[in-house]
């Protein structure tokens, strides 16, 4: 930020990277009042702009500005111009806003960024200065940020920007100071920023180097054999290539070096990328191994790799085999390669005779359109020639006993909290699209936009290099438009190029032309899939199209092929790269398939939702909860395949499925499947649709709308009241007359629905919730009791469970009750039950409060109700809501436990109040009976401002002496 001209005045100083301090001509300034400290943070973290009069508004009011709230703000900012003193004149008032003038070096956090900046442009001349810049800046954080201030919105955020920025600063610092020969002045830091984080990778990588560096490799390598096994332990997952190359440069004691000597092409014209680990590992590699295959999709970037390997090592031998189309030819192109003529006899006899005189490495390029013949001509050559390694590139391995495979993955892509020019893909672009039009760098907004389009382009080299030189006729906004048409947008590489690279439709079709007919078959029509599919259903799918190979044979070929990729992370699971996807449905259109394709979708998912539900109602249901989440996007697009297609039947079956996790699971946009469906006029008439109206009733019961909850479910049972779709209906219409209080109601639905279907659901234990808020409580763990007898899946357990922590509750045994409520909740987890961790955990910190823990109860109800309020469930958070009033009474705060009672006892969607008052009816338009506590005319605030109050108290009372 520019200093700009300031007029004559004391320096004034702010610091934001700690607690707020101000200090005019040196000296510190208190600044009171936390209204009055938030508009001196806004200001600031505006660095220099003009903050408008609403943003501050909207800032320190955020549920709802009062009508003295601009008189209350030019107050606050009056009194901070007392504060600055002589320089007041630095807070201006602007037409709409007022700005706060700082220079750089006058506002902490704009210092660090300069100071950071400053370091990355001299790191690799001058490394000790850009040690010492980023010292000062590491020193510029005091201590916890703006901590009393993260109530207001944008302080909060810019508090978690400001810790991303700590982290790039501690980065860069651990890294020039190894670079710098400081590394043991840094090891505490790298220890405890890795300590701090202990599965982020770059910290761990870090801390190695500078363990290495300062004479400690065993002790490096201990870090990184520790976290490789908590990464797998904690996630499943497998660390980055980095730390095995890292771990093995370690091993070495140092780097590999080579440099670049006649033998090999011409050096390109363009710089590489992001891909110096990659050269690194094949060098490394290729001291170990005769046979390394460099292996990946068409665009990845192999041959230009293995010619960077090529160009760094000694004697090379370079054979370029995509002119090539006669494995006979094979011979006659690596003699062309050696410079070599043969007039007569075996032309591969000459050429191996002179590789056995001549060591060093061979590179293969473009191997796979002739596996064959490149496959005989490999082995006769590493048979013959001990002082000859070979480097191949090929879509697929070439299938020798000796060969080494490396796979070649697409470039990084950017996470959020990147700068998206320091991430291989987007440099790579910016690099290309400098070449086509050449202009200042791009703004923050631009370089977003390129980071979706490397997003989109799955970081291929090929596709962002094709996609840069399109800048020459489109602008960015125009080419990410277009993206969707990417295979054939991104064409026309210049005349000189190999022509499988002048279009990326080219590109694949080169790789899709390789394959067997069976091969393509399957190919097609695993593109349907947009997340991929698990092992089984590939193989079903590829038995289901009647092939004539064996149906895993040809999944692993086309994973050979690199067509398909394999993930290993959890379950085996096979997806594409996008634009191998788009290829994929392309053909599968121009063969005519692409709606058999589409039944075979739907095919699956509706069979997929029947084992779900199926599965659900026993003691797999975590692997069934496992299976819907993770297919949960294939089934996302199957569903709107079904609706556009007008497949009812498949669209009924699906929501029936589907009702256990519409009941019990956080994925809202199943229930909203549901309310759709019972919204079709064409359901009136199918066998199905009482089913489906009582699984709507269920979605809209956990929107909080028990009314329309009501609605569907009495509309359902009226339609079918014995048939076997009715017990959806009741379950929800016991549910939503518990909320009314209409006990006997509840009792006399769940004993219908208990006839249908058995007591091995969650019937009894509803019953038993009711007379349990009745007052009989005998009555209600002989329910309870008999329903946890016939109980099989954990979430059904998690049920009881839950329901006898409530009958313990109400009958005052806290210490059993809260042994249920864990257990609920423990089971509920494993289940993934999410709605019932939620309702568990509401009565667990109930009792907790009303046994004095008041810390873990206010932290219990702050995390319950942002749960109830993220999934809109208005029902269930009322409870919670009020639950918390109740101890904010006893804790004295009566101001917010008076406005959630008013607001509750107002609103349509709150739930009776058990044993304290009658039931309000509610649903049939009863008015509600007002909270003896504030029976007295009480504005009823918004729900909004009830949300901020009831945040604003739990924070207050767990910082209370």
């Amino acid at each position: 930020m520019a200093a700009g001209h300031l007029s004559p005045s004391p320096l004034v100083r702010v610091e934001v990277l700690g607690p707020l301090r101000l200090l005019v001509g040196g000296a510190p300034v208190d600044v009171p009042g936390p209204k009055r400290r938030a508009v001196l943070a806004l200001l600031a973290l505006a660095e220099g702009r003009t903050v408008t009069v609403d943003h501050l508004m909207d800032a320190l009011w955020p549920s709802e500005v009062p009508e003295s709230g601009r008189q209350a703000l030019h107050n606050q900012v009056s009194r901070l111009r007392g504060h600055l003193g002589p320089a007041v004149a630095r807070l201006e008032t602007r037409q709409d806003g007022y700005r706060l003038a700082l220079g750089r070096d006058e506002l902490d956090v704009a210092q660090a960024r300069a100071l950071l900046a400053t370091a990355r442009t001299t790191e690799q001349r001058d490394p000790a200065g850009a040690f010492r810049l980023l010292q000062e800046a590491h020193g510029l954080w005091r201590g916890p940020v703006l901590a009393d201030l993260t109530d207001i919105v944008p302080i909060a955020t810019a508090v978690e920007e400001y810790a991303l920025l700590r982290r790039e600063v501690t980065d860069a610092l651990i890294a020039v100071a190894v670079a710098a020969g400081q590394a043991d002045r840094i090891l505490g830091l790298a220890a405890t920023s890795s300590a701090a984080d202990p599965l982020r990778e770059p910290a761990v990588l870090l801390l190695m180097r500078a363990l290495a560096a300062t004479g400690q490799a065993p002790d490096a390598l201990r870090v990184g054999r520790e976290y490789r096994r908590r990464l797998v332990d904690e996630t499943g997952l497998d660390p980055s290539p980095t730390l095995d190359e890292l771990e093995r440069e370690i091993i070495a004691g140092a780097e590999s070096s080579a440099s670049g000597l006649p033998g090999v092409p011409a050096r390109p014209t363009t710089r590489l990328i992001g891909r110096a680990a990659q050269v690194a590992a094949l060098h490394r590699l290729l001291a170990a191994e005769r046979l390394v295959t460099l292996v990946g999709p068409g665009g990845v970037g192999k041959t230009r790799v293995a010619l960077e390997v090529a160009r760094q090592s000694g004697t090379v031998t370079v054979l370029l085999l995509a002119p090539v189309t006669d494995p006979a030819a094979i011979p006659h192109a690596l003699a062309a390669a050696l410079n070599l003529k043969v007039d007569r006899g075996d032309v591969l006899s000459a050429c191996v005779a002179m590789l056995s005189d001549r060591p060093g490495l061979l590179v293969i390029d473009n191997c796979e359109h002739l596996l064959d013949g490149v496959r005989d001509t490999v082995d006769t050559i590493l048979s013959t020639c001990s002082g000859i390694s070979l480097l191949a590139t090929s879509r697929e391995p070439l299938g020798l006993a000796a060969e080494h495979v490396s796979r070649l993955a697409p470039l990084p892509l950017p996470h959020p909290d990147q700068d998206p020019s320091r991430v291989p893909s987007v440099a790579l672009f910016l690099d290309r699209a400098r070449r086509v039009r050449p202009g200042p760098p791009p703004t923050p907004a631009q370089l977003r936009t390129i980071a979706d389009i490397v997003h989109r382009l799955d970081g291929m080299p090929l596709a962002i290099e094709l996609a840069a030189g399109r800048l020459s006729t489109f602008s960015l906004a125009d080419l990410r438009g277009r993206l969707d048409r990417s295979l054939d947008l991104l064409g026309g590489g210049s005349p000189s190029a190999d022509s499988r690279h002048r279009t990326l439709r080219a590109t694949v079709e080169w790789s899709y032309q390789l394959l067997t007919e069976d091969e393509r078959r399957l190919f097609r029509h695993l593109s349907v899939f947009v997340d991929g599919v698990d092992l089984d259903t590939a193989e079903r799918l590829a038995a289901g199209l009647g092939l004539e190979s064996d149906p895993g044979s040809t999944l692993a070929r086309l994973v050979d092929a690199s067509m398909v990729e394999a993930s290993f992370e959890g379950a085996t699971r096979f997806r594409m790269l996008e634009t191998l996807r788009a290829f994929g449905l392309d053909r599968l259109a121009a063969a005519g398939e692409d709606k058999a394709a589409a039944e075979r979708m739907l095919r699956w998912a509706v069979e997929l939702t029947s084992w779900i539900g199926t599965v659900m109602d026993t003691e797999r249901e975590p692997e069934a909860d496992a299976v819907l989440r993770r297919e949960l996007p294939n089934l996302r697009a199957a569903w709107r395949l079904v609706r556009g297609q007008g497949s009812l039947d498949d669209a009924v079956a699906m929501v029936v499925a589907l009702f256990e996790a519409v009941a019990y699971r956080d994925l809202v946009e199943i229930r909203d499947w549901a309310e759709e469906l019972a919204d079709d006029p064409a359901l009136a008439g199918h066998p199905s649709a009482v089913a489906v109206l009582g699984v709507a009733a269920e979605a809209a019961y956990h929107r909080g709308d028990y009314r329309r909850a009501d609605r569907l479910s009495r509309t359902g049972l009226e339609k079918a009241a014995n048939s076997a779709g009715s017990w959806h209906c009741l379950m929800v219409l016991s549910v939503a007359d518990l909320a009314r209080g209409a006990y006997d109601d509840v009792v006399e639905h769940c004993l219908a629905a208990v006839d249908l279907v058995g007591p091995q659901r969650e019937s009894l234990g509803i019953a038993a919730l009711a007379m349990a808020y009745a007052g009989d409580l005998e009555e209600a763990r002989r329910l309870n009791d008999r329903g946890l007898t016939a109980a099989v899946s954990p979430s059904m357990l998690s049920w009881g469970a839950y329901v006898a922590g409530e009958i313990d509750s109400l009958a005052g045994h806290s210490e059993p009750a809260e042994r249920h409520y864990l257990r609920a909740i423990d089971l509920a987890r494993t289940s993934g039950a999410t709605f019932l961790v939620g309702v568990a955990t509401v009565g667990l910190h109930s009792v907790r409060a009303c046994a004095g823990r008041v810390d873990e109860a206010l932290d219990g109800y702050r995390d319950a109700i942002e749960y109830f309020a993220r999934n809109g469930n208005w029902t269930h958070l009322w409870t919670a809501l009020r639950n918390l009033a109740d101890l904010l009474r006893r804790l004295g705060d009566d101001e917010p436990a008076a406005l959630i009672d008013a607001a509750a006892d107002q609103a349509p969607d709150a739930p009776a109040v058990e044993g304290t008052r009658p039931a309000p009816d509610r649903s049939h338009g009863a008015e509600p009976t007002a909270h003896p506590a504030t029976a007295a005319a009480t504005p009823i605030p918004g729900r909004p401002a009830v949300l901020e109050a009831a945040r604003q108290a739990i924070e207050r009372n767990l910082r209370r002496p």
